[in-house]
């Protein structure tokens, strides 16, 4: 019986050092940034990745849940975001979506990331109609940037990717 209860006591014990050690490695508020590319000034997450809005959200409410998440992680935080430089602190803010995670919104967006992007800045999701509706990155103004006709990107680019799995 002792040698159980030491066990277990043991086990809590280091279960407990390593939620404390996650605890501690997890961002308690995430930063809002804006990089240079080709498509201008555009929101990005702490690790650079391209923040995107879903045409299909309505009034700060997610409509990504499922498969969608799984292509389109959700940007969240567990406390209010920070604005770097050029953002604005007052468009930022968190919102309770379907899927239940408290997303950081921009000038009431929820913002995502895109698994086709594979380094800092890239933005070929831009432009994706997927799970029903567009997507688009953001501008510091809070408004989508739709890519100029010169840089030959539109509605129906997919970014490399075909159509099968991916909810087009």
């Amino acid at each position: 019986m002792k040698t159980r209860l030491l066990a277990l006591g043991v086990a809590l014990g280091l279960f407990a050092a390593i939620v404390a050690t996650a605890q501690a490695r997890a961002p308690k508020s995430a930063a809002v940034t804006l990089k240079k590319t080709s498509l201008g000034a555009i929101l990005v997450d702490p690790r650079g990745r391209t923040l995107y809005l879903f045409e299909k959200d309505g009034k700060g409410i997610s409509a990504c849940n499922s498969a969608c998440l799984s292509y389109w992680p959700a940007f969240t935080s567990t406390a209010v975001p920070r604005a770097g430089t050029g953002v604005k602190q007052s468009l930022l803010g968190l919102a309770k979506p379907n899927h239940g995670l408290r997303q950081v919104t921009y000038a009431g967006h929820p913002l995502y990331t895109f698994v086709g992007d594979k380094s800092p800045g890239q933005t070929s999701g831009e432009g994706l109609n997927n799970f029903g509706a567009g997507w688009y990155v953001l501008a510091a103004s809070g408004q989508k940037v739709e890519p100029s006709k010169s840089t030959g990107k539109g509605s129906s680019s997919n970014g490399g990717y075909s159509s099968g799995g991916y909810g087009y």
